[in-house]
């Protein structure tokens, strides 16, 4: 496989890292075929109308988000896997995520949250 900073996986990633942080919602549906899935547990959203409208949602909602580390990650032919770090707004999230990609956009995204630390608690810790 290729070296990771340069894999096709780890380009798409860090794409998919600057537009989050920009909140550049046009350059985030880009990053998606037109018919691509996002899931998390408690929602699932398809198409590039119902992704942008997800991820205007998901940014107001957090406030801001810039990557911390990435600390786990695994990559296949059309795959990234990986483990993150990031601050919003309001603390520290612990996150994963799987996409799926075609031709260098997530044709599915699966989601989640490991843990989060609110900025109280941190200052407190």
């Amino acid at each position: 496989m290729d070296n990771q900073e340069t894999s096709p996986g780890r380009r798409f990633y860090d794409r998919q890292i600057t537009v989050l942080e920009a909140k550049d919602i046009a350059g985030i549906v880009d990053q998606y075929q037109p018919n691509a899935v996002v899931v998390g547990f408690n929602f699932q959203v398809r198409g590039s109308a119902a992704i942008a409208r997800h991820f205007a949602a998901y940014l107001d909602e957090i406030g801001s988000l810039k990557l911390v580390s990435t600390d786990n990650w695994t990559e296949t032919e059309d795959s990234i896997f990986f483990e993150a770090t990031v601050r919003t707004a309001h603390g520290t999230a612990k996150v994963y995520d799987v996409f799926l990609l075609r031709e260098g956009k997530a044709t599915h995204q699966y989601t989640g949250l490991l843990s989060f630390t609110p900025h109280h608690q941190e200052e407190q810790g």
